[in-house]
């Protein structure tokens, strides 16, 4: 068994045993009549029994207060014991509430009052019966609140906790999600320059040092993303551009140099910054899809449309039958980005043929 379960509580106790015992002592020398070996006994008893106050409240609280009121009708001099019976009750109230605190008091109070008459004691119990009530629910009432408010701060604190635990893992998600997304896409486009340079290599010279121009500009684009991704984490004032659509050249481009033709339809026009960024990473995932799985697929159409306040993206690949590109990270990136935004992704096989994703984004301004 562990000790600081009382060992913990003892200066208190100790303390207020002190407290009662001096005033006591001081209050008795200066009427001339000091507390007898009982009255001390009594006097020292619950200071030692509230040593387990934080293990057993309620028992404390039950045997406290009746060594009190046998102190004061033993006949030795008033003193300030009762607040032993006091800091008993409002430790119980904070440690088992303010029922338990109430039912235990009520209990020791009607206790009393029949104690009171079989001793055939008549003197008037109505102010002090009134005054100890008065006193027994104000501590209750005190013990009740302090618990309430501690409880709150502690709600408080792990509320605060799990928002910084959740705003980390969002973060982390996005930084996953960014360094997925330039990685993938360039990577993608390196393999495909790399065969492409290694079966021409011997034949078509020319064409191979084209692959080798790709890869270099692939890997440098991806070195410029991986840069600026690690410049956010560090803080750096010296980013690259972010993510937009104004650099859908760039990936369309990319492509081509793979091998396949992208046709743009309609413009995205001006875009809130979220909604740019979450658009381009979709163009971008999308077109790394369909270099990677799309089977025989000779063009790649990317669409754009505005409706109702949002804006529709659109990709699809000619491929001859649908290769499901799976539920990895890069579809689920991409539905996660929609829906981060109030939007909604579909991938899945094109009605014509070949492979389609089509996202819906909620456009809102800066003022909505």
């Amino acid at each position: 068994m562990r000790p600081d379960w009382w060992i913990g509580r003892a200066g208190a106790s100790i303390g207020l045993g002190v407290f009662v015992v001096f005033v006591t002592s001081a209050i008795g020398s200066n009427d001339g009549h000091p507390p007898n070996a009982l009255g001390y006994l009594l006097l020292v008893a619950p200071a030692l029994v509230l040593l387990l106050r934080n293990r057993f409240p309620l028992t404390v609280f039950l045997i406290v207060t009746p060594l009190v009121v046998a102190y004061y009708v033993s006949g030795n001099p008033a003193g300030p014991a009762a607040v032993y019976a006091i800091f008993a009750l409002f430790w119980l109230s904070m440690r088992r509430g303010a029922l338990i605190a109430g039912m235990a008091a009520g209990g020791l109070f009607l206790a009393g009052i029949v104690s009171w008459f079989v001793f055939d004691r008549h003197d008037p119990l109505d102010v002090r019966m009134s005054f100890g009530i008065a006193w027994a629910g104000m501590v209750i009432a005190a013990g009740a609140a302090l618990t309430a408010r501690r409880n709150s701060m502690t709600a408080r604190r792990e509320q605060a906790e799990e928002r910084t635990a959740r705003l980390a893992e969002e973060e982390r998600l996005r930084i996953a999600r960014e360094v997925h997304d330039v990685v993938a896409h360039s990577l993608a486009m390196i393999n495909v320059q790399a065969g492409v340079g290694a079966h021409v290599a011997d034949r078509r010279p020319d064409e191979a040092k084209a692959a080798l121009l790709a890869i270099k500009a692939a890997s440098q684009s991806a070195l410029t993303d991986l840069r600026a991704t690690l410049a956010v984490l560090r803080g750096s004032q010296d980013r690259a551009p972010a993510p937009s659509l104004r650099r859908l050249s760039e990936l369309t481009d990319a492509t081509t140099a793979a091998g396949l033709r992208v046709q743009v339809d309609g413009a995205p026009g001006e875009l809130p910054a979220p909604v740019d960024s979450a658009a381009y990473r979709i163009v971008q995932e999308s077109l790394t899809n369909a270099v990677r799985h799309a089977k025989d697929a000779t063009r790649i159409t990317v669409r754009f449309a505005q409706t109702n306040g949002s804006i529709e993206v659109m990709v699809r690949d000619d491929g001859a039958g649908s290769v499901d590109p799976g539920s990895g990270n890069g579809l689920r990136g991409m539905r996660e980005r929609a829906e981060a935004l109030g939007g909604t992704l579909l991938a899945g096989a094109a009605p014509d043929g070949g492979f389609q994703v089509r996202a819906v984004l909620p456009v809102r301004g800066d003022d909505s």
